[in-house]
């Protein structure tokens, strides 16, 4: 990475990031390193949230770190179903896919990765699709037989998303992979994020939602956990309902090669980059 001076990374960071000072300390320590950024929740629906969130990833892409993105679309694929008059199921919080939904799930995802693309692009921030029909890198097998098309990953190709860096593009996955048959299977955004972070061995897992980070008593923002003191909270409810398999795929993803997993809320501005880049940090930081 090519050591920035005071003025140039006066002209990448915006007025109302992390400060020229904090950033300079940060600069070395994610020195060719990964980091995966899962964004979902309101960023992809708010249009002011989106285009910070795309502001941030060419930030970082400039700065010279290795920002690899994995989008999620579930509210955009419950609004396109309801429209053609499509019930939802949902088991354990994922949605139960037979052949006719695929498919809408499949266009829903694939218009949505282009637009990320896109707005990147028009911003000179280089890119690369993926998605099942573009540069597919994710294999699956199905996750249960009740589930239908939903997949779990059984493979992923680093080497392709390596390319791909080293060309100084941004990977912007979406979260569908193929089977041994090359049948299109809709996977968990969080599960491909943490499956991609762990093939890497990146330094950081980002994801990105509606929440402040992880809440303890009296619900006030817990800035680190590890994996003794998750336990304890799920076990004492602390951390209940759809925050728990969350954590759950955080301390996994914590525990094989990526030394922090950070939750942070995609509502605040420029979050990815108080978190990556500040001594403050916007959420909470998962570590083993």
């Amino acid at each position: 990475m090519p050591s920035l001076k005071e003025e140039e990374l006066k002209n990448i960071l915006p007025k109302d990031g992390p400060t020229v000072e904090e950033v300079k300390k940060y600069l070395e320590k994610y020195n060719d390193e990964f980091i995966v950024i899962k964004c979902g929740g309101s960023i992809l629906v708010d249009p002011n949230l989106f285009k910070i969130f795309i502001e941030d990833v060419v930030v970082l892409n400039r700065l010279g770190f290795n920002p690899i993105i994995v989008h999620g679309g579930g509210k955009r694929i419950s609004k396109k179903l309801g429209e053609l008059n499509i019930q939802s199921n949902f088991i354990k919080g994922l949605r139960v896919t037979d052949k006719d939904t695929i498919s809408i799930v499949e266009d829903v995802l694939i218009e949505f990765n282009k637009e990320i693309v896109n707005a990147l692009n028009n911003q000179s921030c280089e890119t690369r699709r993926i998605t099942s029909k573009e540069y597919n890198i994710i294999t699956v097998k199905p996750e249960s037989e009740e589930l239908g098309f939903v997949g779990t990953p059984t493979n992923i190709k680093g080497n392709v998303l390596k390319e791909i860096i080293k060309v100084n593009e941004v990977p912007v996955i979406a979260p569908l992979g193929l089977d041994k048959n090359n049948q299109t299977f809709n996977i968990n955004a969080d599960t491909v994020a943490g499956a991609i972070a762990k093939e890497l061995k990146a330094r950081r897992l980002i994801i990105i939602s509606d929440v402040e980070g992880v809440l303890g008593d009296e619900k006030k923002l817990i800035p680190e956990i590890n994996s003794i003191q998750a336990k304890k909270m799920i076990n004492n409810e602390i951390i209940s309902g759809g925050m728990i398999p969350k954590i759950n795929n955080c301390l996994d993803v914590a525990k094989n090669g990526v030394k922090a997993v950070c939750i942070i809320d995609g509502r605040k501005n420029h979050s990815i980059l108080f978190e990556l880049l500040s001594d403050k940090g916007s959420g909470t930081l998962i570590r083993e």
